[in-house]
């Protein structure tokens, strides 16, 4: 690990006037720490965020919740009001990792986690995120994992987080403070950004912007919901393919579908799709078959990871069906 100097900021205004291009803000670490370690991540100052005060939920304007983004997973996903009004959310984050990592890792950070490509890992192999143009090992490599939607011929890598794929099926929004003190919102579909020719830029934050809040719509799947998450073992193991569904039915017809995908592109795989086919049809397993069809149709695998495709289409229609028999 190269040296670095540690700033530990009491509020917001301290924690942007001490950011500078080769700063880091520090939440729970667990993912820039081992970064770091790996000399992936070279900051040459760490501002430290955990005494900010942004770790309470609260109700907001819109009838949803705000969610602190220094408060841990674990409190997140344990709060009673998010397990009762947005359980996906909750089940989706409770999947993530271990309780030890989820007891320390912040709301802000696991938006910002890095992928898991062992190619950006490996500071001795090419790649484009890591060392922007150098190559992507990953390219012509062993891509078996690697994404299947939404990559470019820099970065074929895909977005690790349980979190982010449950919050794109919802539909938040993150607040942002600016480096002139002023805040904005990002919708969450516009929060993580697709390779392109710039890989190394993974969301659509400017420098030294700060995550306060992840707000919430509206509870709407609190009665029909599932997050799949299918990986090699079931603790401390990233995805290999996850979804997060989540229906509203009324009368027997699906009013509204709320459903995104993990494990399959550079950010948490929104499945618009397949939300507009299921408006106004019936919960069967016809229309979810039918559904996953659609959105898979796109799919541009590599050699190596063609399995993603039909596991693809097995995993939206199983998660659909979880999410309509499991009726809280």
């Amino acid at each position: 690990m190269r040296p670095f100097t540690y700033t530990r900021a009491n509020n917001k205004e301290q924690a942007l006037q001490a950011f500078t291009a080769t700063s880091h803000y520090l939440g729970g670490g667990t993912n820039l720490v081992d970064l770091m370690k790996e000399d992936v991540e070279r900051p040459d100052q760490l501002i430290d965020v955990n005494n900010l005060d942004y770790k309470k939920i609260t109700s907001n304007d819109k009838g949803g919740l705000t969610l602190g983004a220094m408060l841990s997973n674990s409190e997140t996903a344990n709060n009673k009001e998010v397990r009762t009004n947005y359980p996906l959310l909750s089940m989706a984050m409770l999947s993530a990792a271990t309780a030890q990592i989820r007891n320390m890792a912040s709301n802000g950070g696991n938006l910002l986690q890095r992928t898991r490509c062992p190619y950006f890992f490996e500071v001795s192999m090419p790649c484009n995120k890591r060392d922007p143009g150098s190559g992507c090992g990953a390219l012509n490599g062993m891509n078996a994992l690697h994404a299947i939607f939404g990559y470019s011929d820099s970065c074929i890598a895909t977005n690790p987080s349980d979190m982010c794929v449950a919050l794109a099926a919802i539909g938040a929004t993150v607040e942002v403070q600016q480096a002139d003190g002023t805040s904005r919102m990002i919708e969450f579909t516009d929060f993580h950004r697709l390779p392109g020719d710039r890989p190394e830029k993974d969301t659509t934050l400017s420098q030294g912007e700060l995550i306060t809040a992840i707000h919430l719509p509206k509870a709407e799947f609190s009665d029909h919901y599932y997050y799949l998450k299918i990986r090699e073992r079931s603790s401390y193991a990233f995805a290999l393919i996850s979804v997060a569904a989540g229906l509203q039915v009324e009368s027997g017809v699906i009013n509204k579908a709320g459903l995104a995908m993990g494990g399959v592109a550079h950010v948490p795989w929104k499945l618009t799709k397949a939300e507009e086919f299921l408006a106004g049809k019936k919960p069967t397993t016809e229309n979810f078959e039918a559904a996953a069809e659609l959105e898979m149709k796109d799919a541009k695998p590599f050699e190596a990871n063609k399995w993603k495709v039909d596991m693809g289409k097995n995993a939206i229609v199983r998660a659909l069906t979880q999410a309509f028999e499991r009726e809280v």
